[in-house]
């Protein structure tokens, strides 16, 4: 299991259904991907992948993620690919902070190990519960009727979970809400996601005007300090996801009676090791839970919803399928989807076979 390469590959993935736009203007045509294929002495290969959303959505971006794992890899070479908590540390060691740079690293790891073992990710980081996970759609912000179209949309195609995008003026939010609402099947599960684009006082007008409409709110406001202040006024479950990138906040989070679930993406917390760690705090304090990531294909979707797999099903909330968000794909694996619902692939690791030949000449390789 010694690490005998490291390449780095790029992607480019356009979205499906267009631009992807949220809160303050933001927006992207698809995600920049980058895919790492680590190599050990006796041939065998792992790969991993991270794809932020563009350069405003988290303290990450594609080419900053590559130029940090040209400077950690060379650096691993030698290394016992079988011990991912120690390469982990090292990472830390070699590299401070920019969890993302470190995410697609510490997948490849794991995705060697299960080869190795002949386990899938879901058996390794806790065993499976259960067979599938259930599926939201998130609905880009537009105009109140657009939204209310796209998500009539999302609804034939079998979603039973949607996630509204607000976080602009809030009269307009208040009617993006009420216009998909109206639109949906009353049993349609609705997330309601400001990017954490609020302030407080937005946040309690919005609270109070849709007060007799069922939903979740997610992240709400930038600081862990606004959040808090609001928490009183929200008398529907509060999810945060961009405040939450560390244990330790996660667990000042429980202390203050913050949350009740929890959004993690696996390149904000630095990967499938330490959004493990997040996964089983939440466990421990009976949170719901969502684990995804801020983009990618079939590599990426097969890492976080075999981590997914593994929940309690009691404490998970929804994921996505990002490989069906865009027109490209980089593995063949067998998901499988149908009303709402997807079973990750079964194999050994990620259990995705990578399409080297969809991939082309690596941007970087080192080797020992």
């Amino acid at each position: 299991m010694t690490i005998a390469s490291i390449s780095l590959y790029r992607q480019w993935q356009p979205f499906r259904d267009g631009t992807y736009r949220c809160s303050g203007g933001r927006s992207a045509e698809g995600f920049d991907s980058t895919i790492v294929e680590i190599t050990t002495r006796d041939g065998a290969r792992g790969h991993g992948e991270m794809a932020p959303l563009g350069s405003f959505y988290d303290p990450a971006f594609a080419k900053g993620a590559r130029a940090a794992m040209r400077e950690l890899a060379p650096q691993l070479l030698g290394a016992d690919a079988s011990g991912i908590e120690a390469l982990n540390r090292r990472m830390d060691l070699l590299l401070k902070g920019h969890p993302y740079a470190k995410c697609a690293i510490d997948m490849a790891l794991w995705d060697l190990a299960g080869q190795r073992s002949g386990l899938s990710l879901a058996s390794m980081t806790g065993g499976a519960e259960g067979k599938s996970l259930a599926l939201y759609r998130s609905i880009a912000q537009q105009a109140p009727d657009a939204m209310a179209v796209r998500a009539q949309k999302y609804i034939a195609e079998g979603y039973r979970r949607l996630q509204v995008k607000v976080g602009l003026d809030v009269n307009e939010d208040i009617a993006r809400l009420e216009a998909v609402r109206a639109t949906v099947p009353a049993d349609t599960v609705l997330f309601c996601d400001a990017n954490a684009s609020w302030g407080t006082a937005e946040t309690r007008r919005f609270l109070t005007a849709t007060r007799n409409l069922d939903y979740t709110l997610e992240q709400p406001c930038a600081s862990y300090e606004e959040n808090l202040a609001i928490r009183r006024a929200c008398d529907r479950p509060l999810v945060l996801d961009e405040t939450i990138d560390s244990a330790d906040v996660l667990l000042r989070a429980i202390a203050d009676g913050l949350i009740d679930g929890i959004t993690i993406k696996l390149a904000r917390v630095g990967g499938l090791t330490k959004a493990k760690l997040l996964r089983d705090i939440a466990i421990a304090k009976n949170l719901k839970i969502t684990i995804e990531d801020t983009g990618g294909a079939e590599i990426d979707t097969a890492a976080y919803s075999g981590l997914m797999l593994s929940t309690p099903e009691g404490l998970r909330q929804h994921t996505v399928d990002f490989h069906n968000w865009v027109t490209v794909s980089n593995a063949d694996a067998d998901f499988a989807i149908a009303d709402g619902e997807m079973t990750p692939p079964s194999g050994p690791g990620l259990g995705v076979r990578v399409k080297t030949e969809a991939l082309g000449a690596p941007l970087f390789s080192c080797t020992l």
